[in-house]
């Protein structure tokens, strides 16, 4: 590949660049022309949860059914546009909650006047989720369906805006306020019907709020100039584009409680400038003031606080009047108007501290508790593992096939809650709830299991642990280019005697317990998998599959087979039919059942002009695989790995075995090779089970 030269990178940004889309980001222009932009899309008028509603909406929804519950996914939370690192998953249920609470807040049903305070455990994706709202806000507002403005002031002569004023002469409304705040509030009522009348059907502006103090002072300056004439004093009026910035503190506020003696309430509602009061003799002239609180600097947007309830008591007052009444006290100042989503997120024991603070209950009462639990299903919980610890991240190592897996699982089991029913055991509900079916299990029977829980997902193993343990796992040994998911079991039982978060014997114990549950089930998955390999001969397959439908076809229907190799007539062979169905626990009760629903699905697809195929019918197909396996693992004498006593011709077919891993399983060389051992090991206790 031949390297550019500085020039060439040079061009190629320039090139990248997109001048037009600079310009209109950083639009201006007079009141009047606000007025008909207005006009032409009332929507950049909208309040702060408005927009927030529109943007998720913007990036669409699916539907789809859980244990016969309809559900709804907002792609705004996994949408890779948004933060691919910070994308939710396996939290459908309570974002739901969370989206209705914006969309009733939009419509101005009265949740638009209640703090959100989203609780749960830690690592549950609290502030993720919050996080998310906030870089989406950041790109929403620099797209055009999410455009908003604001203005700016010229106090000096009226004949310099003629000849044009320098960009350092204008003055910034400090609160980002909607421009529709400079009419004058004696005269809104008739000019809100007048510009509503203009305005599609559907279509309609509010304006709520008034002029901060800095504005107020500025407009009054203006009008005391022209003798009361707003006509000129709105000349001195510049709109602009706003775009929201967290890292420039524009319309995206957050706010992280610190020790006692350091925390300050000017820091949520500004502070006066010491340097100026000389310069305009008081402290009380906003002009000595800088508004550049955070519950300022996120007007119009929204504003977070950080493990809310660890604030001190008098921070939480300034909370009331900004919820309830969209209003905060400056010191030195009346009460200003604010326009921001207030979002915040706690763990269960401040919580509980809040509920049992007598003294709290209006703030109680003007918090609406989200709760943001684990996840509890496993394809999910992979998924944010598989953000971390994919090929395109960990270079160097290769990561054995179920690593990410087990890990995941043992996470989700110590969440659960033992299941009432004594016929299923806690491995069973996980794989209930990630929609594998279990005979004698319908989806009824999820939906029960989830309602007679208490604290399902509220405890458990925090996935940051579990991120930490497989890291450690990573760089124990550099020079390993693999691991295992026994490495990361064991990282992960090793942790527990230190884990912070673990507050008794009993919970470690069944954490360990559990661990035990894990690696029972990866000996299963992987001699399942091994199992396929040996009899992925998928001609010999379909040679058995065939010979089986024979027999059972006679069976059914009280005929004779005929001998391919003898061409006589014969009884169609138990023993054969047996041998597959023993295979997946038919029993010889269920026997007949089981073969007629086999020939009644080959009638089925006969009448549909389809043919059969046995891949099409996963426990026939199972069946079929072990049994071949059992036919082949004689020769193959996987046993003779642990012996290490390997003649030239099993050497051969063990090489097929472990090559047919490699390319459809996913295994390097060394993690196929430690598997087969591992397996062989198995068979070797003689400890072979058949799986469902």
């Amino acid at each position: 590949m031949a390297l550019l030269a500085s020039a060439d990178l040079i061009n190629l940004v320039t090139e990248l660049q997109d001048r037009q889309h600079y310009q209109d980001l950083n639009w201006t222009g007079s009141f009047n022309e606000y007025l008909d932009l207005v006009l032409v899309n009332p929507q950049v008028t909208r309040s702060a949860f408005q927009r927030i509603y529109d943007m998720i909406m913007a990036f669409g929804s699916e539907e789809f059914v859980d244990a016969k519950k309809k559900l709804t996914r907002f792609k705004f939370f996994t949408d890779p546009a948004i933060d691919e690192a910070d994308a939710v998953y396996g939290l459908e249920v309570p974002l739901m909650r969370l989206v209705s609470f914006f969309r009733s807040a939009a419509e101005g049903y009265g949740t638009e006047r209640r703090v959100l305070l989203l609780h749960g455990p830690v690592g549950s994706s609290k502030s993720t989720i919050v996080r998310r709202l906030k870089k989406g806000l950041e790109q929403y507002s620099r797209r055009e369906e999410g455009a908003l403005y604001t203005f700016s002031w010229y106090m000096g002569e009226a004949a310099d805006l003629e000849e044009g004023v320098p960009e350092t002469a204008w003055e910034d409304c400090p609160m980002h306020e909607e421009p529709l705040h400079l009419i004058p509030e004696e005269f809104r009522a008739k000019f809100v019907a007048e510009l509503n009348a203009q305005l599609a059907d559907g279509q309609e502006i509010q304006i709520a709020g008034d002029l901060c103090p800095a504005c107020r002072y500025n407009e009054r300056d203006l009008l005391r100039r022209y003798s009361g004439d707003w006509t000129q004093a709105i000349k001195h009026v510049r709109v602009r584009r706003l775009i929201f910035s967290e890292k420039d503190r524009v319309g995206i506020g957050t706010f992280q409680p610190k020790d006692e003696k350091n925390q300050d309430s000017t820091e949520l509602t500004g502070d006066i400038n010491y340097r100026k009061i000389a310069l305009y003799g008081s402290d009380s002239d906003p002009r000595s003031f800088n508004f550049d609180g955070e519950f300022n600097v996120a007007n119009r947007g929204i504003i977070e606080f950080i493990e809310a309830l660890k604030l001190d008591v008098a921070f939480l007052y300034d909370l009331l009047g900004a919820s309830q009444e969209h209003k905060i006290k400056s010191k030195k100042f009346a009460q200003t108007d604010i326009d921001e989503v207030i979002i915040a997120h706690t763990n269960e024991p401040e919580y509980r501290k809040l509920q049992n603070n007598e003294f709290m209950e209006a703030l109680k009462d003007r918090t609406v508790r989200l709760d943001i639990p684990y996840i509890t299903k496993l394809k999910d919980e992979i998924k944010i593992y598989e953000k971390s610890f994919n090929t395109q991240r960990v270079r160097g190592k290769h990561i054995a096939p179920h690593t990410v897996e087990m890990a995941a699982m043992w996470a989700v089991l110590t969440r659960l809650e033992e299941p009432k029913k004594a016929n299923l055991t806690l491995l069973q509900k996980l794989k209930l709830y990630n929609g594998k079916s279990l005979p004698g299990f319908t989806e009824d029977n999820i939906k029960e299991l989830r309602k007679e829980t208490a604290r399902e997902g509220l405890s458990g193993i925090s996935p940051r642990y579990i991120q930490d343990k497989i890291s450690n796992a990573l760089v124990s040994d550099a020079n390993d280019t693999c691991i295992s998911p026994f490495m990361v079991i064991n990282e992960l039982e090793g942790g527990l005697k230190n884990h912070s978060l673990i507050a008794n014997d009993e919970d470690r114990k069944r954490f360990r317990e559990l661990l035990s549950v894990v690696k029972d089930e990866y000996a299963e998955i992987v001699k399942n998998e091994v199992q396929r390999a040996i009899s992925a001969d998928e001609e010999a397959i379909s040679r058995l599959c065939g010979n089986y439908i024979d027999n059972i076809k006679a069976y059914t229907q009280r005929e004779r087979v005929r001998n391919r190799y003898t061409g006589q007539y014969e009884e169609p062979d138990e023993r054969l039919m047996r041998s597959i169905e023993e295979k997946i626990d038919i029993p010889d009760a269920r026997k007949d059942d089981f073969r007629r629903e086999i020939m009644n699905y080959i009638g089925a697809l006969a009448v549909e002009g389809k043919k059969f195929d046995f891949k099409t019918n996963e426990r026939l197909h199972r069946a079929l695989e072990l049994k071949l396996f059992d036919d082949q693992k004689d020769s193959i004498k996987l046993t003779s790995l642990v012996s290490q006593v390997i003649d030239r011709d099993t050497q051969e077919k063990i090489d097929v075995v472990k090559t047919r891993l490699i390319r459809e399983s996913g295994y390097c060389e060394r993690c196929a090779v430690d598997v087969l051992t591992f397996v062989a090991s198995i068979f070797a206790r003689g400890d072979v089970k058949s799986r469902n």
